[in-house]
């Protein structure tokens, strides 16, 4: 490490690549938990890096990993402070018009070894849809030293130091982050907590998947719940119940052929659709659908436009009859 460090201060552009790459997918997925939006997560991590490069002589020489988050960390709030978001309640994931899913294929290039169970838990509770958009109500650097203690785990000491806090400072953001998560958060973890898709779920996705390419309502309306909410971020609109999942059901019948594609997303299950248009002769990538579910049903869809379906490893275009 110090070598490489010492020939990316002496301008070797490969062995500063080498020493952050490493740190790259982590650093993304902790500014995607300060943002919220995969995009921003991204741009921001750009941004650090090269801050980090332009910076590299100021490194003493501690900790290169935590020397990287504080830089992250800092993009992080000043993308916030540039476009003054604030999100004064969630009912929601409608009222995060900028939140978007995460796939877990990258997810996974990180994730702890079967050693670190805890971690492991910990990393698949917060990284849950619900649990960014109660983030994003949080305060800048309230939700950092959040995300610092309660998901990275780092200690006291080290978040104030990166935040540039005193640790009583830091203790009281930690705890005012805290409450707001339990106000907000349902009081049973279950409900909100996951861990990687289970084979019921992905059983049922599988059906809703056929049951979608096939316009059968009755019998995707047998699994969903009867107070099955639909939200389509970043529109601002939220709809309860069978009565407006069929109307979209109609609406979806009438623009076309549909074929979907099971996948996984902050590690929930997820389905990617396709659609051919009348007149068109191939199926053409448009959303991608999170699935909540409870007691074997879906609980509530969270619809996605087709943006980052090459994150996902998805084709734009769907070949098949």
């Amino acid at each position: 490490m110090t070598d490489a460090i010492a020939a990316a201060k002496a301008g070797d552009e490969t062995a500063f690549a080498a020493l952050t790459g490493q740190h790259r997918r982590e650093l993304h997925v902790h500014c995607y938990r300060m943002l919220g939006s995969f995009d921003e997560a991204e741009d921001a991590v750009q941004e650090a890096l090269l801050n980090a490069w332009r910076g590299l002589d100021t490194f003493d020489g501690g900790n290169f990993r935590a020397w990287l988050y504080r830089i992250a960390t800092n993009a992080c709030l000043d993308a916030i402070r540039k476009k003054d978001r604030r999100v004064p309640s969630v009912r929601s994931f409608a009222e995060v018009p900028w939140i978007q899913p995460y796939p877990d294929r990258l997810l996974d290039e990180i994730a702890p070894s079967e050693a670190e169970p805890h971690a492991l838990a910990i990393a698949r509770e917060t990284i849950e849809l619900a649990f960014l958009a109660v983030l994003q109500m949080l305060p800048p650097r309230q939700r950092a030293v959040l995300i610092l203690r309660d998901v990275l785990g780092w200690q006291a000491a080290e978040t104030a130091e990166l935040l540039d806090l005193s640790v009583p400072a830091a203790n009281s953001a930690l705890q005012r982050g805290r409450a707001t998560l339990r106000e907000r958060l349902p009081q049973q973890r279950g409900e909100w907590s996951v861990s990687a898709p289970s084979e019921e779920e992905r059983a049922l996705v599988r059906r809703l998947v056929e049951a979608h390419d096939s316009g059968d309502f009755s019998t995707l309306s047998g699994l969903v719940r009867d107070d099955v909410r639909v939200t389509m971020p970043p529109e601002p609109h939220c709809y309860l119940g069978l009565e407006h999942l069929a109307r979209h059901g109609r609406i979806a019948e009438e623009m076309g052929e549909w074929r979907a594609v099971p996948v996984d997303a902050n590690r929930m299950p997820a389905f990617a659709s396709y659609l051919r248009r009348p007149g068109d002769t191939v199926f053409r990538a448009f959303k991608l659908d999170l699935v909540r579910v409870v007691d074997g049903k879906a609980a509530e869809f969270t619809t996605f436009d087709s943006h980052l379906f090459p994150a996902f490893g998805l084709d734009a275009i769907l070949e098949g009859k």
